[in-house]
């Protein structure tokens, strides 16, 4: 999706002090009935320009694909647009000289908050009637964060979301109710297999929710 130029400079401005690289827009038909929420891209999504075309995007769509949706099914975006880095410094073990590198990190509050105007835009634009928000950055971006994703997965909730308030330092509620199901990020079973059966039975209930929309 192509945002407003003063909207993208805004965002800019609140980002200026932060580790963020690159910037890649939200992709996906306008409107759309499910919209999709991530965490943030990472340097392979800013590289390639697409939403979650790594590892955990290859389980993301394994997952749609076991209830018959597809990438062209949904609109697709993240809680920040550019990519939260952090500075490590390392031995390069074929040169022996020290460098820097720069590893993907999760966004801090902050972070979401400064990105916060493009989400809100999105979100009136696409106007969805299903929000999947993944993981906890996105789930407690639009529910707040009393909610945990380890709690609440696959639970749908309809319900008002936060948006931006007029003061622009922090959030407030929306007069609409939105349908929001959290659930866990599919990055989540590369440190958990455990994980897999409840992500695959949540999946399943994001199917049947789906069929009586």
């Amino acid at each position: 999706m192509k945002y407003p130029k003063k909207l993208r400079e805004e965002v800019a401005m609140r980002s200026q002090n932060f580790k963020l690289e690159g910037f890649l827009e939200g992709q996906g038909p306008v409107p759309c009935k499910i919209m999709l929420i991530g965490e943030a891209p990472g340097k392979t999504e800013i590289e390639r320009a697409i939403p979650f075309c790594g590892l955990s995007g290859r389980e993301l769509e394994k997952n749609l694909n076991d209830i018959g949706l597809f990438r062209k099914d949904l609109y697709i975006t993240s809680t920040i647009r550019s990519r939260p880095y952090h500075l490590k410094q390392v031995i390069d073990k074929k040169t022996g000289q020290r460098v820097v590198k720069t590893p993907n990190r999760t966004p801090t509050k902050k972070e979401v908050l400064a990105h916060a105007p493009l989400l809100d835009w999105e979100i009136q634009h696409v106007n969805p009637e299903l929000i999947l928000a993944l993981g906890n950055i996105s789930l407690q971006r639009l529910l707040g964060d009393s909610f945990r994703i380890t709690d609440c997965h696959g639970k749908l909730f309809k319900q008002p979301i936060q948006q931006l308030n007029q003061q622009k330092d922090g959030y407030e509620w929306t007069k609409k109710a939105y349908a929001v199901i959290p659930i866990f990020h599919p990055a989540a079973i590369f440190y958990n297999r455990k994980l897999v059966p409840e992500i695959e039975a949540d999946w399943l209930k994001i199917k049947a929710i789906l069929n009586k929309f």
